[in-house]
């Protein structure tokens, strides 16, 4: 009996290869419809012989798009950009492309479509990739009505751009930014010690992180139940955290001592300024404004749990990766 083919846009990505490798186990045959075919060249081993292909295709292209999906029993679109780049834009990307996977969905009569979006978007937001997010969404629903669309919130797990990198920065920096502190900080007189001052307010945004392999099985499951057709999700983890929780969360797990620095927006996007012009910016414009509200569940849509999926903690999953930016002292200590 033939496999069933589920072609992965973007299945080379962070949160692709999770993807593929539950698809492969439980026995579909995988096209990993990518850009760039030698780079998908770790997904082979995932499955049996042939049983994970790397197809050449871009989003972009509609005629590119058509091939990679004929013969399909479903399709799943994760392509989507942190920055843009060239020819790689938040309009091109997530609007037309999505676009375009979807309208050949339809014409073809593809029985299922996921369509990945991400948590906060909306027309109203501030940043431009959120706006293109909230328009892929519109654009997919009215050529699909169908789909299936996935708002994930931080994703973390092994290869993320979060954690990983800003425990990068602690081995030669130290500070660690709390972006989004006040611009004055908060000064109060009185109490035990006569004055206190207090820098964070908040702590910055807020954020519900979903480690990638609950955003792999909610995909899957969604998959295999027909009950999602035309459904919205948002996936987020158990717990909300501050932005300075979460940078206190790295040191801890990383056994180091740094300097909690307040960054206000203001500041955050002149940094962004300079930084956005790098080959794969940590940080940009676009992502300050983004963080201008916070990355939680609205409560008002389903989420994991209604897709069978029950939710990894920031604290059980993060330390298992981070171990290379240990210091040698906190690793023995953590070895015993």
């Amino acid at each position: 009996m033939a496999r069933k083919i589920i072609t992965v846009f973007g299945g080379s990505g962070f949160i692709g290869r999770h993807l593929v490798r539950r698809l492969a186990a439980k026995g579909y045959a995988v096209r990993a419809a990518v850009r760039d075919v030698e780079a998908a060249a770790h997904l082979k081993p995932m499955g049996d012989a042939g049983q994970v292909v790397a197809w050449p295709a871009d989003v972009k292209n509609l005629a590119s798009v058509r091939a990679a999906v004929e013969g399909s029993y479903a399709v799943i679109n994760l392509v989507g950009i942190l920055s843009p780049w060239s020819k790689q834009t938040f309009d091109r990307v997530h609007v037309d492309g999505a676009k375009n996977v979807a309208t050949v969905v339809a014409a073809l009569g593809i029985k299922r479509l996921i369509h990945m979006s991400a948590l906060g978007a909306s027309l109203e937001s501030e940043s431009r990739y959120a706006q293109t997010k909230a328009m892929g969404e519109t654009a997919v629903s009215d050529a699909c009505p169908s789909a299936t669309i996935m708002r994930p919130s931080v994703v973390f797990g092994p290869e993320d751009r979060f954690f990983n990198i800003f425990a990068s920065l602690t081995r030669f920096s130290v500070t660690l930014p709390v972006i989004g502190a006040p611009i004055m900080p908060k000064i109060e007189l009185g109490g035990e010690h006569g004055i206190s001052i207090d820098f964070f307010g908040k702590g910055g945004p807020a954020f519900q992180p979903v480690y990638v392999g609950d955003v792999a099985e909610a995909m899957v499951n969604a998959l295999e139940d027909g009950s999602t057709a035309g459904q919205t999700y948002e996936l987020g983890g158990p717990a909300q955290y501050s932005f300075k929780s979460l940078m206190e969360i790295i040191l801890s797990v990383t056994g180091r001592s740094r300097i909690l620095m307040p960054v206000c927006f203001t500041v955050a996007e002149l940094v962004g300024f300079f930084i956005e012009k790098l080959p794969k910016p940590w940080l940009t414009r676009d992502q300050v404004a983004l963080m201008h509200n916070d990355n939680v569940l609205s409560g008002n849509l389903p989420g994991l749990s209604d897709l069978g999926v029950q939710a990894h903690t920031v604290e059980a999953v993060v330390p298992t990766y981070l171990d290379r930016f240990r210091t040698r002292n906190h690793k023995r200590i953590i070895q015993g």
